[in-house]
């Protein structure tokens, strides 16, 4: 799953630490969602939303990957 996660914490002059704590994970954990290394849980996703005063949507996209199922068609 892509994100904006990196670019939006950093517009709000927010460290990596501070956006941890404010989140309740840790540090390691704000830097594996920026790069894309985990997908948050969706109580995650809501606290991230509300640190930014946004939508999940306007901040999470789904990847290449994430694509849903065809459900067999072609």
């Amino acid at each position: 799953m892509r994100n904006d996660v990196r670019a939006l914490r950093s517009e709000a002059g927010w460290t990596q630490v501070e956006f941890a704590e404010m989140l309740g994970v840790s540090r390691q954990t704000v830097n594996a969602l920026e790069s894309g290394k985990y997908d948050p849980s969706l109580p995650l996703a809501f606290r991230v939303s509300s640190a930014f005063g946004k939508p999940i949507e306007q901040i999470f996209f789904p990847g290449e990957t994430d694509a849903p199922p065809s459900g067999g068609k072609k």
